[in-house]
């Protein structure tokens, strides 16, 4: 097999999804190496691929260290020049690899690809998860090319193009394993959820840049391991968007982004309380309670003066949303750039 590309998809209990997704891996991957990441499941998973799929290699991480720590545990033992960060809920086409592989080797500072990602469920549309490449506001919010918060676009070939992006997408991220390495990797303490984002912006920061290519296409379920509806998820995506913006954000905005973030993060907290969801709007006080006392590990990241990162959006996406009514990703340019380096 190839050491030039490693498919690493990460597993925890997920015998079911394996079944499932894994026959398109095997069938469109070409002599790529397959790799099961197991997070220290008690199901059946590491069984059913020895039995069903042998050619394939696995790594069996001793604890269940979540997505961020469970790939920088395995991929310190995968040794190929390209790694394929690829969700276990995820189905691919024929010649999936081709574009993104082909980018990464043809463009010395271009370090991480993204495909464009459709929705299992839905085949005709772009699925949340990173959708035809993602984007951040000035307040840190993220958002798709294909995806404004919940508005998903169909697939119109509006997005059949190569594209430099602000972040790609963890359900299915080509990345150079030297940057990987260079990066030490995700931030373990974000366990799941935003892991990516961060990942992409210490890319940017170092000067790499980062393209999604609509000339390959997978189909993710998402929501595989967290539902949409679940605490935990709104806490580690509360709590990781505040670290994120404490770890990245350029040293003159830092305080006054975070401070403003806060705020509409009470707002949310309220919605939840309105709502009927107690459970969230205690997720979201947790999540900032997290975030103080692991804020103090990245005490030194606070004094560096990083560069505004080019592709970042300089409108606000809650603006143009939720009060202007902005549904689609090209309603966007009209009025609204891009800072670039």
């Amino acid at each position: 097999m190839s050491k030039e590309l490693a498919i690493v998809v990460l597993n925890w209990n997920g015998i079911k999804h394996l079944k499932t997704y894994i026959p398109s891996v095997i069938a469109f991957s070409g002599d790529s190496r397959i790799i099961l990441a197991d997070n220290a499941s008690d199901d059946e998973s590491v069984a059913y691929i020895k039995t069903n799929y042998p050619n394939i290699e696995i790594v069996q991480n001793t604890e269940n260290g979540g997505f961020a720590k469970g790939y920088n545990d395995a991929l310190k033992k995968v040794d190929a020049t390209y790694y394929c960060l690829l969700n276990s809920d995820v189905e691919v086409t024929e010649d999936w690899t081709n574009s993104p592989i082909e980018i990464l080797r043809s463009n010395k500072n271009v370090a991480i690809c993204q495909p464009k990602i459709k929705s299992y469920l839905n085949r005709e549309y772009f699925e949340y998860a990173g959708a035809a490449g993602g984007f951040i506001d000035q307040l840190g919010y993220p958002f798709c090319r294909g995806r404004l918060f919940n508005s998903l676009e169909k697939d119109n070939g509006q997005y059949d193009d190569e594209y430099e992006i602000f972040w790609a997408s963890g359900a299915c991220m080509f990345i150079k394993s030297a940057v990987y390495h260079e990066l030490n990797g995700f931030d373990a303490n974000y366990f799941a959820h935003m892991e990516e984002i961060d990942l992409c912006w210490r890319a940017k920061n170092k000067g790499y840049t980062i393209k999604y290519t609509g000339n390959s296409t997978v189909y993710h379920l998402g929501g595989g391991t967290l539902s949409s509806i679940s605490p935990r998820k709104t806490f580690l995506n509360f709590r990781n968007s505040l670290l994120t913006l404490y770890k990245n954000e350029p040293k003159a905005s830092k305080h006054s982004v975070i401070f403003k973030r806060m705020v509409l993060d009470g707002v949310a907290a309220l919605k939840f309380l309105l709502e009927g969801k107690p459970k969230h709007f205690l997720s979201v006080l947790k999540a900032h309670n997290s975030y103080y006392k692991l804020k103090r590990k990245y005490k030194h990241v606070s004094l560096i003066a990083q560069p505004y990162p080019g592709n970042r959006y300089s409108g606000l996406i809650i603006v143009e949303h939720f009060l202007k009514g902005k549904k689609v990703f090209n309603q966007l340019k009209k009025g609204f750039s891009f800072s670039r380096n």
